[in-house]
């Protein structure tokens, strides 16, 4: 009977030290034109690292990828949907998307100067000419991370992306979570307003491994081009992606293996010790 509260006890300490053991610095910014969120966004690509030059697939010296979407091509552009895996199989780059909704539209330049944005040209516009992303049917998506090319799954140490278009607070977020899909971090988009740009990237500072990043962009979705699911809730699309090139997962984090964890643990088998002998008394 006096063991039930050292063990309720210990298990209070566990989950309290595996939600506060995450670590994240943010990069944040908004503003109406690209030249104001540059500078930020240049300051996230300098903390992952990599460069200034490209390489094969969007490779920055294998530090750090990037995803602007203008490489899409036709046939994988609106009309047509991208496949979730693109940047993995026909691109690698060690990422596979997934949503609720029914696909994934890159939208299409079709060979004239300005770019066609889903039939909302007077709401949007792009970061990096001339294309923008978006899902369909859904304002959710999920970024996972494999080494790229490959099935093996892998993590990244920071996520940035791009929005457009976010007029409404709380309505556009990043949420990163580990292997064993427990949440690291969560953290709002700034308010671009119509039109505008926002950017927001995070870097982990403790070692923490995501291994998925959920997206939510607004509260609308696109249906077709010029047609939203509703004629009132606030409609986002992203334009950059930017985060740490995936690297293998060490493994599937155990809640036994930290130091912090193995501490309390000690301590729990202890407190029982002590118990023990003074029942045996």
């Amino acid at each position: 009977m006096k063991w039930t509260p050292l063990f309720l006890g210990l298990g209070a300490l566990i989950g309290s030290a595996t939600l506060c053991s995450a670590a994240f610095v943010s990069f944040e910014v908004a503003g109406t034109t690209s030249a104001l969120i540059t500078g930020t966004r240049d300051a996230f690509r300098t903390a992952i690292g990599g460069g200034t030059t490209a390489g094969a697939n969007g490779s920055f010296g294998g530090i750090r990828s990037e995803i602007n979407w203008d490489g899409v091509p036709a046939d994988r552009s609106d009309s047509n949907l991208l496949p979730g895996d693109f940047f993995n199989i026909n691109s690698p780059r060690g990422v596979v998307f997934s949503t609720p909704g029914t696909g994934f539209l890159v939208s299409s330049n079709a060979g004239v100067s300005a770019p066609i944005l889903f039939g909302f040209s007077n709401e949007l516009q792009t970061f990096s000419a001339q294309k923008v992303f978006t899902a369909v049917n859904s304002n959710i998506m999920d970024v996972s991370f494999f080494v790229p090319g490959t099935t093996t799954p892998a993590t990244t140490s920071a996520f940035g992306a791009i929005f457009v278009d976010v007029e409404v607070a709380g309505s556009t977020r990043l949420d990163f979570f580990n292997a064993s899909n427990s949440l690291l971090y969560s953290r709002n988009v700034l308010v671009g307003g119509n039109q505008g740009l926002s950017f927001l990237g995070a870097v982990t500072t403790a070692g923490e491994e995501i291994s998925r990043v959920r997206i939510t962009s607004g509260a609308n979705t696109l249906v077709a081009n010029g047609i939203l699911g509703n004629s009132n809730d606030d409609f986002v699309v992203m334009d950059d992606f930017i985060y740490a090139t995936p690297l293998a997962a060490s493994r599937v984090p155990d809640s036994g293996s930290s130091p912090l964890l193995l501490a309390f643990a000690l301590l729990g088998l202890a407190g029982m010790q002590r118990s023990i002998r003074r029942m045996a008394r």
